[in-house]
């Protein structure tokens, strides 16, 4: 086989065991954020509509980290 062709077979795994990596960190968010909902809702069940739009937000902004993870490897290969 060519080196170069090895080469590029190599860096397309790491990149992917990279980003890998890399959605560990808004998984651990994401358990956080719902985990602290639970938390709140269950000390105060009168907030809960309010605590639920913004564990909603939450999620939503630590997913979009994952989405632009997945993005700048697309681009950056």
């Amino acid at each position: 086989m060519n080196a170069l062709a090895v080469l590029a077979e190599l860096s397309g795994n790491v990149n992917a065991m990279g980003y890998g990596l890399a959605a560990i960190g808004p998984g651990v968010g994401i358990g956080i954020v719902v985990g602290k909902a639970i938390e709140g809702i269950s000390r105060q069940p009168e907030a809960a509509g309010i605590i639920r739009t913004n564990m909603f937000l939450g999620i939503a902004f630590t997913e979009a980290l994952a989405l632009i993870g997945l993005v700048a490897g697309f681009l950056f290969v």
